[in-house]
C-alpha cells in the first residue's frame, strides 16, 4: 500500500464525522418532537461566543418552568450572528424539552435542524466520493499487477 492511500482517509474520516453528527442532531431533534414536553419561556438573556476570526454568535438563555416545577435556565446550542427581534432580551418563546433531561431543550423557532441537515449531506457526499475512489483505485490496482 501507497502512503498516498493514507491521504484518502482525511476525507474519509471528515465525511463519517460529518455524518455521524448530522444524524445525532436530526436524531436528537426528532426525538424531542415526538417526546418532548412543550413550555412556555422567556429569553432571559445571551451567551456571546466569539470564533476565531472575530465573529460573534448569539446564544439565547431561555428560562422556563418543568412539568414538576423545577426552574430550567439553559443555553441554545445554536448561536447565530444577530438577534432577531422575537429572540430578544425578554421575548416569550415555546421551549420543547427533555422532561428526563431538561438540558435537552430546543427554542421552536430558533432551533433549526439546518445546519444537521447540511451536515449529513455534506457528510454522505464526502463518504460516498472517497469510497467510490477507494474502490476504483483498489480496481484498477487488482487488475493492474
Amino acid at each position: 500500500m501507497e502512503p498516498a492511500w493514507l491521504f484518502t482517509l482525511v476525507p474519509l474520516a471528515l465525511g463519517v464525522a460529518f455524518l455521524v453528527l448530522g444524524v445525532y442532531g436530526l436524531r436528537r431533534s426528532e426525538a424531542l418532537r415526538r417526546t418532548g414536553v412543550t413550555a412556555k419561556g422567556r429569553i432571559v438573556r445571551h451567551h456571546v461566543r466569539r470564533d476565531d476570526d472575530g465573529a460573534r454568535y448569539h446564544h439565547p438563555v431561555a428560562a422556563w418552568t418543568a412539568e414538576d416545577g423545577t426552574p430550567c435556565e439553559y443555553t441554545s446550542r445554536f448561536g447565530r450572528g444577530s438577534v432577531q427581534g422575537r429572540f430578544g432580551v425578554g421575548a416569550a418563546v415555546t421551549v420543547r424539552y427533555d422532561a428526563a433531561n431538561p438540558r435537552r431543550f430546543e427554542i421552536q423557532g430558533w432551533d433549526a435542524t439546518t445546519v444537521d441537515r447540511v451536515f449529513v449531506v455534506v457528510g454522505s457526499l464526502l463518504t460516498a466520493g472517497t469510497l467510490l475512489a477507494l474502490v476504483i483505485r483498489l480496481l484498477i490496482w487488482a487488475f493492474a499487477g
